[in-house]
């Protein structure tokens, strides 16, 4: 049995979220899901316990997702060569047909299996549902990299008509252009677009990383978004971080309230940074 301090821990834990928790009910939250976070089946669990929690407490959870190191590892078995471009997958057609089968096949069905596991009740879709989600080309400096695309408009009925009924869309970053053809979506780009769309109160890019890091090589729990280009240029920002933050102002300026950057590799990274005073990435403001 136990003890009376014991309980009256968790009863602290439940009363420091519950301002947080009444903040945000009835607003949307979008989360992009991929990395650390997808691949350990441990975290892939917390991770749909999360996200069930917030649904159950009135919260509106969309999820964007990745899949990099699946596709990779399908490309690999089928021994079609890969390449990257400025972080871009070169995606010909033979390889957008592997992202389609590993995205909307494989990958979007174990996320929607595990939150429906964990009580919820998640539905896929893909960019082509309904149109969710057009698309054009997106050109690397100038040049062409194949079936790599962009998000150009956003039809958000399918969203709306899910979230309104209690369900959790699952969304695979697959676009298709104006004559139809699918284009592969960064994921990080994927969910920005969403999330500015629906106005959402909050993006939640879950990366393998504690957040962004400043000069003194502390993680920043608050990020002013006007400060990142002057942090870039003095190089305290760099790598797989800058996209992530051209991704965090974009939101920022279409809508989005807040935009947090996580550490997928943490147990309940996501509602430690929503429901606890302190957090445990960075949020971008």
């Amino acid at each position: 049995m136990k003890s009376i301090a014991e309980l009256q821990a968790k009863a602290a834990v439940l009363i420091e979220a519950l301002p947080h928790i009444q903040r945000f009910a009835g607003e949307t939250l979008v989360v992009k899901y991929g990395g650390h976070a997808m691949t350990d089946p441990e975290a892939a669990k917390s991770f749909a316990r999360d996200v069930v929690l917030l649904r159950s407490v009135g919260i509106d959870v969309v999820v964007v997702h990745g899949g990099g190191p699946q596709i990779q590892a399908a490309l690999d078995r089928l021994g079609i060569p890969s390449t990257r471009e400025m972080g871009h997958r070169v995606t010909d057609d033979a390889t957008m047909e592997v992202v389609r089968m590993v995205l909307v096949g494989q990958v979007a069905q174990e996320i929607v299996t595990r939150i429906n596991q964990a009580g919820g009740r998640a539905i896929g879709l893909s960019g082509a549902d309904g149109n969710l989600l057009r698309g054009r080309k997106l050109l690397i400096e100038g040049h062409d990299i194949g079936r790599v695309g962009e998000v150009v408009e956003v039809d958000d009925t399918e969203l709306r008509l899910l979230t309104g009924g209690g369900f959790i869309p699952v969304v695979t970053p697959v676009a298709v252009d104006a004559d139809g053809e699918p284009l592969n979506v960064n994921a990080d780009l994927g969910a920005s677009a969403v999330a500015g769309h629906l106005k959402a109160r909050k993006l939640l890019l879950m990366t393998d990383i504690e957040g962004v890091r400043g000069a003194d090589g502390a993680v920043i729990s608050t990020l002013d978004h006007r400060d990142v280009p002057r942090l870039i240029d003095e190089g305290v920002i760099a790598g797989g971080m800058i996209p992530k933050l051209h991704c965090a102002t974009e939101a920022l300026a279409a809508g989005v309230s807040k935009v947090h950057i996580v550490d997928g590799r943490v147990r309940h990274a996501v509602l430690l940074e929503l429901f606890t005073d302190a957090g445990v990435g960075t949020e971008v403001v």
